[in-house]
């Protein structure tokens, strides 16, 4: 577990996130990062749970519509 102390920044509040953390959820400068609820707390993510969603409900569809959307491409 790595402690992070909330700090004033500007009008606002924010944290350092130490590099060996950032290396693990490999992110950097830019990235988008989501918090998201879990059990027992919050967790911190690179990756968008609703956007997961979608794209697994893309891959049934082309999954089941493979021929069709192959006969589309040409």
């Amino acid at each position: 577990m790595t402690a992070l102390k909330l700090r004033k920044i500007g009008h606002s509040l924010g944290f350092l996130v130490p590099a060996d953390v950032l290396a693990q959820l490999r992110i950097g400068v830019g990235d988008t990062v989501h918090l998201t609820e879990a059990p027992g707390g919050m967790r911190l993510t690179p990756y968008d749970p609703i956007f997961e969603r979608q794209m697994g409900a893309a891959r049934k569809v082309m999954r089941k519509r493979r021929n069709l959307l192959r006969q589309l491409a040409k």
